[in-house]
């Protein structure tokens, strides 16, 4: 049981769901990983562990032992892969990152998710996941974390909802990449809110353009501004009817929790950032330089 065995350098074995005891040590033995398919059923029958292995994708050692190789199947340590959706994406584009993903497995939703409702993360998974799965999973983990953040908000908020806080996570998730922003946008739009200014956000109105799906492919244009779409912030009070992305957390922590600040406008810098301004004479200045 502890003799090492013939695997000669590390190997990534898949152990088929439904695999009995047999099928699994005809596999390990054509893969090379044991000599003989007999002995190592036999020792899996002695040490109780005939009914206990686990299929999976497994990253095997080299020249393991009987008795580590069945501490591996038993403990079903599986290779767990990575699925990376960045924050920001429209729901149409975190499905088609879901979908291109060569490791999962089986068809996207029929009914596609809403806008903002799935959390922006790293998700490890194994071999054999679905895409639904994993939309789900983007699902709830987007809703448990909203309604934690909810819960621990600011006082005296201009949002109502915990959705109002989403859509608002979006909007800054779309103005500004920068993470150390994220407080400071958010207390710029709060401001605003308060003072039943325009948000007057651009991504607003590339949304009501492009809908969510896909980019819209050139620079916005004056006659843009003035579309009479319930997303444009230029033309209607207040917050959009709904997210016009999916956020991370960055943004949604922002959104209930947003700087402390007078400024009630920013314009890009030319750096990555934006220059912020607490008086439309300062932010012309801003815009000017």
């Amino acid at each position: 049981m502890e003799t090492p065995g013939p695997l000669a350098q590390e190997q990534v074995i898949e152990l088929e769901r439904g695999s009995g005891l047999a099928a699994i040590a005809r596999r390990l033995e054509d893969a090379g990983v044991i000599d003989d398919a007999r002995v190592f059923r036999l020792a899996a029958r002695l040490t109780g562990r005939d009914r206990k292995l686990r299929a999976g994708e497994y990253r095997v050692p080299a020249a393991v032992s009987p008795r580590e190789l069945l501490d591996l199947l038993e403990s079903g340590q599986v290779i767990l892969h990575a699925l990376t959706v960045p924050e920001g994406l429209t729901t149409s584009e975190a499905l088609a990152v879901v979908a291109a993903d060569p490791v999962l497995t089986g068809p996207m939703p029929e009914e596609p998710p809403g806008e903002g409702t799935l959390l922006p993360e790293t998700y490890h998974f194994p071999r054999g996941t679905t895409r639904i799965a994993i939309v789900e999973q983007m699902q709830v983990d987007m809703s448990r974390l909203l309604a934690e953040l909810w819960a621990g908000r600011q006082a005296d908020l201009p949002i109502e909802t915990p959705e109002e806080a989403l859509i608002l996570a979006s909007i800054i998730e779309k103005e500004t990449a920068v993470p150390d922003e994220y407080g400071l946008v958010a207390g710029v739009f709060v401001n605003r809110l308060r003072r039943g200014m325009l948000l007057q956000t651009d991504p607003t109105v590339i949304y009501a353009l492009t809908r969510g799906e896909g980019p819209l492919g050139r620079q916005l244009l004056r006659r843009d501004l003035e579309v009479d779409d319930p997303y444009n912030t230029y033309v209607h009070a207040g917050l959009p009817p709904g997210p016009i992305a999916n956020p991370g957390r960055g943004a949604l922590a922002a959104a209930v929790n947003p700087a402390e600040t007078d400024y009630l406008y920013f314009v890009a810098d030319g750096t990555g950032g934006h220059a912020f301004a607490k008086s439309l004479a300062e932010h012309n200045r801003n815009v000017a330089k």
